[in-house]
C-alpha cells in the first residue's frame, strides 16, 4: 500500500492545527513538515517551536520532518524533542558529514531519511542506503510548494528502486513535488512507496477520496 504524507506547507497556516486534523481524518499516513532556512533553499518556513505546538494539537500522526537547511546536525535534537518521528536531511547540505549526520539523527531516537535535489545523481545515495529508513527524491527544486513535477523523476525512481532490490534493501522511497492524481501513479509504478502531496490535497474537493485513491495505488 502506498503511504500518503500530506505537506503542511500547502495548508492554511492561520488554521494549521485544524488543517492538519482534517488531513489526518481524511486518511493521511503522515504529516510532511518542511523546514527551510533561507540559506540552503531560498525560502524560510518554520522551526521546532511550531512543530512542538502542532504535535501537541495533533498528536496521533507520524511527523515526517524534511530539513532543507544548512548544518542540519545542529538542529537534530531540537526537532526530535519537538516531536519529529523521522528526520530527512539533504546530502548536498552535509558534504563529508553524511555518516555523522545519520548517526546524530539515529541517536536522537528518530528514524533517518536522506534526500537529494533533482540535479544530484541518484548514485550519491547508494553508499548510505543500508543506513536509511527513507530515501527522498525531490521531483521539483526544493524551496517552494506548488511547482510542476519534473518528468525525469520517474526514471530516477526506477534506478533507485532497482538498486535497493539488487542489494536486498527496503527503505521507504519517497517523492516530493508536483504530486497529484496524474503524477502519483507514475511514481508508484516506478518504485515510490510514500507520496508527499500538498497543493493537490488541500485543494481537493474530496480529500478523503483522494487519500483513498492514493493509498490504493
Amino acid at each position: 500500500m502506498t503511504e500518503l504524507s500530506v505537506s503542511v506547507l500547502s495548508a492554511d497556516l492561520a488554521n494549521l492545527a485544524d488543517e492538519c486534523s482534517r488531513a489526518v481524518a481524511a486518511g493521511a499516513d503522515m504529516l510532511h513538515f518542511d523546514v527551510m532556512d533561507g540559506h540552503f533553499v531560498p525560502n524560510i518556513t518554520y522551526g521546532a517551536p511550531v512543530l512542538k505546538c502542532l504535535k501537541k494539537a495533533v498528536p496521533d500522526i507520524f511527523y515526517d520532518v524534511h530539513l532543507m537547511i544548512s548544518d542540519p546536525e545542529r538542529y537534530v535534537q531540537d526537532f526530535a524533542a519537538a516531536g519529529a518521528d523521522l528526520l530527512t536531511f539533504h546530502l548536498e547540505a552535509v558534504p563529508g558529514r553524511e555518516e555523522q549526520t545519520i548517526r546524530a539523527i539515529r541517536d536522537s531516537g528518530c528514524r533517518v531519511g536522506a534526500s537529494i535535489r533533482p540535479g544530484t545523481p541518484v548514485q550519491a545515495l547508494v553508499p548510505y542506503l543500508d543506513q536509511l529508513d527513507l530515501v527522498l527524491l525531490m521531483s521539483v527544486e526544493p524551496g517552494f510548494g506548488g511547482q510542476a513535477f519534473l518528468p525525469e523523476t520517474v526514471d530516477r525512481l526506477a534506478v533507485l528502486k532497482a538498486e535497493c532490490e539488487r542489494r536486498g534493501l527496503s527503505p521507504r522511497i519517497q517523492v516530493d513535488g508536483g504530486i497529484n492524481q496524474t503524477t502519483a501513479p507514475l511514481c508508484t509504478a516506478a518504485g515510490a512507496s510514500v507520496l508527499v502531496m500538498g497543493s493537490a490535497f488541500f485543494g481537493a474537493a474530496d480529500p478523503a477520496a483522494l487519500a483513498k485513491s492514493i493509498r490504493e495505488l
